[in-house]
């Protein structure tokens, strides 16, 4: 009895903690923490060995993988969360918000004039200084867990509207980020790989229509297609949306729930409590002293992607929705104000999951200018969390005190 007890308890156990990570919020609390140790290792008398196993080889000849433990953090690990993206992605195609242009357009042209001024800020300083001008993407990225994370935790009297809002621009900023990294970030193509892993996707969606069940042809059927896509140049993520989009997002008719719903259920906690925060320990860690921020400032890398996060997004965000809506039929929530939007636009210059993976792709022949550029990734992505957070919190007290929250 005494052990039945004890299973129970673990079961139990295991559930809360599992739920606890289908939080949006933990998401972002797993995220900061991870980030927190990778900058104390790489700054602390330990940087040696974090940097040493960081860079350490786990290669498998025979399948054509050599990669280090960083590359299997952010090709492997991180391919998991472009699962759980592509699932979402899918729902609010089929489903969601995305489904209904009327509903869609704010949000979706907010995310393309949050991509595009960040780009052309991040170009501008490059440009003007002489600088690369291959990390233009860095900056046009939104983190969907940080973002939704602050929100949920200063946003609890704001309108549910501008969670909608700001779910739907971080999709759409996700969906033009993954084609970013897989028409310009591609290394030279090896054409049987990727001819090998279309294949594998498409024998995915054959049985997957015809509701075959059973994980263990799912599995290695992904990490076969996943091992191809690695071969072939594209980014392993690639194949991680492309799996989680050809999922059925409806439930059938003797369902509780759709095969994309239950798988995401499961994977979910795993992306947001292991995969996402070990690319952070492993992505995060760049040397930050004062001898970094002095060439930092001298760097106008590093300056185009602070200008593009902090910057570059509120103007392209808010700018964007405020000249749509101004313009054509598209009218903001009633509940949101346009101080609500801006505070969301603030929110969208945390970039830092996917730009912490561009800023790897862009720069990866120039060790030292890629550090640079995570450091200045976080600096922007904690600037925009902080001020966003301020005025969040205000219009927050504003809608408690008029009773519109």
């Amino acid at each position: 009895m005494p052990s039945f007890k004890s299973n129970a308890e673990e079961t139990r156990n295991r559930r809360s903690v599992a739920e606890y990570l289908r939080l949006e919020v933990s998401g972002g609390v797993m995220l900061i923490i991870a980030a927190t140790v990778a900058l104390i290792l790489a700054n602390s008398p330990t940087s040696d060995w974090y940097f040493s196993l960081r860079d350490h080889h786990l290669d498998i000849p025979p399948l054509g993988l050599e990669l280090s433990v960083g590359h299997w953090a952010s090709d492997g690990l991180l391919a998991v969360f472009f699962f759980v993206a592509g699932i979402e992605l899918k729902r609010e195609l089929v489903v969601g918000e995305l489904r209904r242009p009327a509903a869609a357009l704010l949000p979706v042209v907010a995310a393309v004039g949050g991509m595009a001024v960040p780009a052309l800020i991040y170009t501008a300083f490059a440009a003007g200084g002489g600088g690369d001008l291959n990390g233009w993407a860095v900056p046009m990225a939104t983190d969907i867990a940080f973002a939704l994370g602050v929100l949920a935790v200063v946003g609890r009297n704001l309108p549910s509207a501008l969670r909608t809002f700001l779910l739907t621009l971080a999709i759409v900023d996700d969906l033009i980020a993954i084609l970013v990294i897989a028409i310009f970030y591609t290394s030279a193509l090896n054409l049987w790989a990727l001819a090998g892993a279309l294949a594998g996707l498409a024998v995915f969606y054959a049985l997957h229509r015809r509701n075959v069940h059973g994980w263990y042809l799912y599995v290695p059927l992904a990490l076969v297609i996943w091992v191809l896509m690695v071969n072939s140049g594209v980014h392993a993520t690639i194949a991680g949306v492309a799996i989680g989009m050809l999922l059925r997002v409806t439930a059938g008719e003797y369902e509780k729930e759709s095969p994309a719903e239950r798988v995401e259920h499961l994977v979910h906690p795993i992306s947001a409590g292991l995969c996402v925060p070990l690319f952070a320990l492993f992505a995060a860690g760049v040397p930050v002293s004062g001898a970094v921020l002095a060439d930092m400032v001298t760097e106008p890398e590093p300056l185009g992607v602070i200008g593009g996060l902090f910057l570059g997004k509120v103007i392209g965000v808010f700018g964007a929705t405020y000249l749509t809506a101004r313009f054509t039929r598209a009218r903001l929530n009633p509940t949101l104000g346009w101080a609500d939007v801006a505070g969301g636009a603030m929110l969208a210059g945390i970039g830092f999951t996917v730009s912490l993976l561009i800023a790897e792709l862009a720069f990866a022949d120039q060790p030292a200018l890629a550090e640079h550029v995570k450091a200045a990734v976080l600096i922007g992505s904690v600037l925009s969390a902080i001020v966003a957070s301020l005025v969040l919190t205000l219009r927050g007290r504003h809608h408690l005190a008029s009773g519109s929250s």
